[in-house]
């Protein structure tokens, strides 16, 4: 084919703008927030870009700034005062998500984390056996399937666990649906890996298991990164029981598994771009190798081409500037 040229279709912004195939909106992101119920102030989480865990007071003051730059959709992960080895009071994570639907109402959508790392004494994601080496699937579904009634009574339009325990999502489902809370959203993290990109997360949620247990990871309930076919058993698993959206985390590191797993299963797919994801570019920006914004929004891009619909992201709340700037180059 004589004189043909892909790069015709590359020469100005504007025929870039016309033949993009993939174009990530700010409507797409969910921005997660922090609060503690222990600060009196608010605390920089390290590594991350203008992310804090935050008071009651300041939560809602991040939540009005974040609104004015276009976000509007928000993950909330709670970390109460009192930490406990099965019992749990929900009090204080029930008492921000009420505080904020009271505040801001439907100009906001609201979603709750459900585990229970924040508020166990020992880290993990659920009650442990009386040897301490084992996480008890049935017990834990139960704690979990009662934070999400309480989560979803006071108010968050959707509950998302992340515990990657057996059944939870048929159990919260069945329980959400008998006390008349049919409508709010199950967004599962049914392909959460065992990963090391997590570490400033760990600090934000107070969350690291200790070493006052025999289990020092969680990777007896987590995914193996080795074992991507686990991912889509448990998808499978979680769309049957009744989820609504479905996650894969970390994302770039996993982008050939939601691939795969977009294909096969028509569930809208969210992609949680890690603490570990986002402080890695923090940290190239910081050493002047990396533009923040083009690498995040590239980033973004590599989610989207892959599969996901929706991005939770610690830098979601400057995407409006940064998709802006990348449409000016």
């Amino acid at each position: 084919m004589v004189g043909l040229s892909y790069r015709r279709t590359r020469l100005s912004g504007a025929v870039r703008e016309l033949t993009r195939q993939v174009r990530p909106a700010v409507e797409q992101f969910i921005q997660p927030l922090f609060v503690a119920e222990t600060l009196s102030h608010r605390e920089a989480v390290p590594g991350l870009n203008k992310v804090w865990r935050e008071t009651p007071d300041s939560l809602l003051e991040q939540i009005a700034a974040d609104l004015q730059h276009g976000i509007s959709k928000f993950l909330l992960f709670s970390t109460p005062a009192h930490k406990s080895e099965a019992e749990f009071d929900h009090a204080f994570t029930a008492k921000q998500l009420a505080a904020v639907k009271h505040e801001f109402g439907d100009s906001v959508w609201l979603a709750a984390d459900v585990c229970l790392c924040s508020a166990t004494t020992h880290g993990h994601c659920g009650i442990l056996n009386e040897a301490r080496d084992e996480v008890v699937n049935e017990a834990s579904v139960d704690a979990l399937t009662n934070a999400a009634l309480a989560y979803a009574g006071a108010g968050a339009d959707c509950v998302a666990p992340s515990d990657m325990m057996d059944g939870r999502v048929a159990a919260m489902r069945t329980a959400l649906d008998a006390n008349g809370l049919q409508q709010t959203v199950i967004m599962s993290y049914s392909a959460k890996f065992h990963s090391g990109f997590y570490g400033p997360f760990r600090l934000a949620a107070d969350s690291a298991p200790g070493n006052a247990t025999a289990l020092r990871d969680r990777a007896s309930y987590q995914i193996d990164p080795a074992r991507p076919s686990d991912a889509l058993l448990s998808s499978l698993r979680d769309a049957d029981e009744g989820a609504d959206i479905l996650m894969v985390k970390p994302g770039l590191p996993y982008l050939d598994v939601l691939a795969e797993l977009s294909r096969e299963i028509p569930l809208p797919w969210a992609v949680y771009q890690t603490s570990g994801e986002s402080a890695g570019l923090n940290l190239l920006a910081r050493e002047g190798l990396a533009d923040l914004g083009r690498v995040n929004v590239e980033a973004w891009v590599a989610c989207l081409r892959a599969g996901a619909s929706m991005i939770i992201s610690y830098d979601a709340r400057h995407a409006q500037h940064w998709l802006s700037q990348q449409n000016d180059r």
